[in-house]
């Protein structure tokens, strides 16, 4: 069976939008980066890095509907509504099946 990113990317944004910060964090690798240039851009790692980058994330930046996914090296590119407007991540992804980079920042 092979790894479905677009479908990993989907089961992201629906943890995100339920608010499941523990989820979430079990979809990333431990070593994974998280570059985010919502507002000033901010480079996340290590597991308390993640935890409470996200839950920050689910309080301040809570998402709704999903706008456009899209397949992209190495994983998948998702955009999604937020109160402020539209955000694009990019998440691409380990052997394992696990982010291993996300990077995000206003939709054009």
């Amino acid at each position: 069976m092979s790894f479905d990113a677009m479908a990993a990317a989907v089961d992201w944004l629906d943890a995100y939008r339920a608010g499941d910060v523990d989820t979430i964090l079990r979809m990333y690798a431990e070593d994974a980066v998280i570059v985010c240039g919502c507002g000033c851009t901010k480079t996340i790692t290590g597991p308390e890095g993640h935890r409470a980058y996200w839950v920050d994330r689910m309080i301040q930046y809570p998402a709704s509907r999903l706008d456009n996914l899209q397949q992209a090296e190495e994983g998948a590119l998702i955009s999604y509504v937020v109160p402020e407007g539209l955000v694009s991540a990019v998440l691409k992804f380990n052997a394992a099946g696990q982010v291993a980079v996300h990077t995000c920042g206003p939709a054009n």
